[in-house]
């Protein structure tokens, strides 16, 4: 094993910046998928379980979804929520059971609500709920990708080191081009991030600048 006295930044910096790593890319047609957008994790005035990292992470979100949508390509929402007595929770809900623990974000509470500064078109975009860290788990999600014929996903919101990163490996796991922009991914602490960051980097997804994201969806024609 390297040891390193380097920060997770620095190390992230230094893997990206290599000019021999090799990319996925993008391919002929991709899907935005929104991992939890929701204010128990993006709302810290509100909740001691949200965090931020880029400020403009919900701008950013929000304008790539909206270019997606109008090239009439797929957006996907997902968001948790579990029963009232937190019985499909599962051995995830066991660990604690404090006012913010993950089990107690209900249907309808605040917790559950998506940001206020997203579009959601609801009568386009997918909407799932989800339990577990990976959005395609118990979701409809892989098959929703397959029937709209999409081989790319960009994946956004957090946490990078927990459900982002679950999903982003799904998502290779399943066959799909994998991006992740990285003003659009967000995590409590640097060192989870950047060290997330670098692994999805070195083996399952392309971490760009959102900026990349932008400039296909502007060149996109369908």
């Amino acid at each position: 094993m390297v040891r390193s006295d380097k920060t997770a930044r620095e190390i992230f910096n230094e893997v990206r910046a290599n000019p021999a790593r090799a990319r996925f890319g993008f391919g002929q047609r991709l899907a935005i998928v929104n991992v939890d957008p929701q204010k128990s994790y993006t709302r810290p005035d509100l909740f001691k379980t949200a965090y931020v990292t880029d400020p403009r992470q919900m701008e950013h979100t929000d304008r790539i979804s909206n270019k997606a949508r109008s090239k009439g390509l797929p957006v996907v929402w997902t968001r948790v929520a579990y029963m009232p007595n937190a019985a499909d929770a599962g051995v995830w809900g066991t660990r604690t059971d404090t006012p913010d623990s993950l089990q107690n974000i209900k249907y309808g509470s605040h917790r559950h609500e998506f940001d206020d500064r997203l579009n959601i078109d609801c009568e386009v975009d997918a909407v799932y709920t989800k339990r577990m860290p990976s959005a395609f788990f118990e979701t409809p999600l892989n098959s929703f990708l397959r029937w709209h014929k999409i081989d790319t996903v960009v994946v956004t919101g957090g946490s990078t080191s927990g459900c982002v990163r679950a999903t982003a490996v799904d998502s290779l796991s399943y066959g799909f081009r994998t991006i992740v922009p990285v003003e659009c991914v967000a995590d409590k602490h640097e060192s989870y991030h950047f060290a997330n960051l670098t692994d999805l980097l070195i083996k399952y997804a392309d971490v760009v600048d959102v900026a990349e994201v932008d400039a296909w969806l502007d060149d996109y024609e369908g």
